[in-house]
């Protein structure tokens, strides 16, 4: 569908250069405009604004389309991304189908062989429903992108990196380059949810759309469904804006004010959960398992993925090589909760496989790689000891443990 431009009832202002580091900023939201200075946002918990007169039009007239709640974490959202304006809906989900609103039937996307299962699932529907083809590339290999770039059919590149679940790691700089030097007219596009704004920001990289879902690191709690976009661009935003405000798809104030609250804390969150996912990810290699997480230096991108992003984050994937041992890990553990999401306070594990990514099917996973037995962990603000304690319980009594001394033992007498 193409979007036509209009403009919001409740603009969210140009953002001015970052002052302080990225701490201070996050935790540093301007509410001038309150007449009482109240230290915490008000919720505007209203539908509907008075207007002054039968032909006055005031900043604000229905909650669809602005609220006064809503503008004050737009405004904060866009000054850490990098973005000249942010947007908030409903779900990260939310936040991708108005992306792809953008994308005329006849054109086309590029996007990743690693995906989130929902996204994976919105792209098929828009193949199968409006004629929108999605070409999936290897993105770890930028020139791979080459071939399928045409001038007049490519709207839309999706990106994810680290990808999930694989933790694969994308230059965004030289695939961005790639796509602006031969198709002008497309947008590239990068989910950041699971680097959040404070470890990469994706706008300062080259892209022209950066989204998260909210729901997960941005809020940190998993209290709240929520999507984010910023983009670069005021005449993008304008866009995208039209499209939220038609289908109203735009967050509550409710909704808005726990984002904004949560949102203060994600430096220090994020600080603490990825110093324990290195440990973790360092127990489980020392442990004969292959891990996939961007921290460890036997990641095939861990000096692209330092250029570009200022942490390895909080989640981590790795390989027992058998799908029965690692639905007993998953289902030993007491303190990892089983679940499909991320970014949370809480560590969470599970089999994306037989979760987040079931609605791919299995010969489409086969297809990409994306091993049967993979376990993903997402690491909390939990004692690093006590974690590391739960998952080698679970991976003695899964049995993993043994397997892997018996391919030690079997390496040893090669080597022999």
């Amino acid at each position: 569908m193409s979007a036509q431009v209009a403009s919001p009832a409740s603009p969210a202002s140009p953002v001015s250069t970052r002052r302080y580091r990225f701490a201070t900023e996050v935790v540093t939201v301007d509410n001038k405009d309150d007449p009482y200075n109240a230290a915490s946002v008000p919720i505007y918990q209203s539908a509907t604004f008075k207007q002054k007169g039968a032909n006055a039009e005031g900043e604000y007239d229905y909650s669809r389309s602005g609220n006064p709640t809503r503008t004050h974490l737009e405004n904060h959202l866009a000054k850490i991304m990098g973005a000249k304006r942010a947007l908030a809906v409903t779900s990260g989900m939310s936040a991708l189908d108005v992306i792809t609103r953008l994308v005329k039937n006849g054109e086309e996307i590029i996007a990743g062989d690693d995906l989130y299962g929902g996204t994976n699932r919105l792209l098929s529907f828009l193949q199968k429903s409006q004629g929108i083809k999605t070409h999936h590339i290897d993105t770890t290999n930028s020139d791979a992108i080459l071939p399928y770039l045409d001038p007049h059919k490519t709207r839309l590149v999706l990106l994810e990196t680290p990808t999930n679940p694989l933790i694969k790691i994308a230059d965004i700089p030289t695939i961005a380059a790639h796509v602006h030097a031969k198709c002008p007219n497309a947008l590239v596009v990068v989910d950041n949810t699971m680097m959040s704004p404070y470890l990469q920001r994706p706008l300062e990289l080259g892209a022209d759309i950066s989204y998260h879902s909210g729901t997960k690191y941005l809020s940190g709690h998993h209290d709240l469904m929520a999507g984010v976009i910023g983009a670069k661009e005021d005449s993008v935003a304008d866009q995208l804006y039209y499209v939220i405000n038609a289908t109203g798809c735009g967050l509550g104030p409710f909704d808005c004010w726990l984002l904004l609250r949560g949102v203060k804390t994600l430096a220090v969150r994020m600080d603490k959960q990825q110093a324990t996912a290195r440990r973790v990810a360092q127990f489980l290699e020392d442990r004969g398992l292959k891990v996939h997480y961007p921290g460890s230096r036997k990641h095939p991108q861990y000096e692209l993925h330092k250029r570009i992003s200022s942490g390895p984050g909080a989640v981590l994937s790795f390989e027992t090589g058998d799908i029965g041992i690692s639905e007993r890990i998953v289902e030993g553990t007491k303190l990892w909760g089983i679940s499909v999401s991320f970014g949370c306070v809480n560590s969470l594990i599970s089999m994306p496989c037989k979760m987040s990514h079931a609605s791919i099917p299995a010969h489409v996973r086969a297809e990409r790689s994306l091993p049967e037995d993979l376990i993903r962990l997402c690491v909390g603000i939990e004692d690093a000891d006590d974690l590391l304690e739960d998952l080698d319980t679970a991976l003695i009594n899964s049995g993993c443990l043994l397997i892997g001394d018996k391919l030690e033992k079997l390496s040893l007498e090669q080597q022999s």
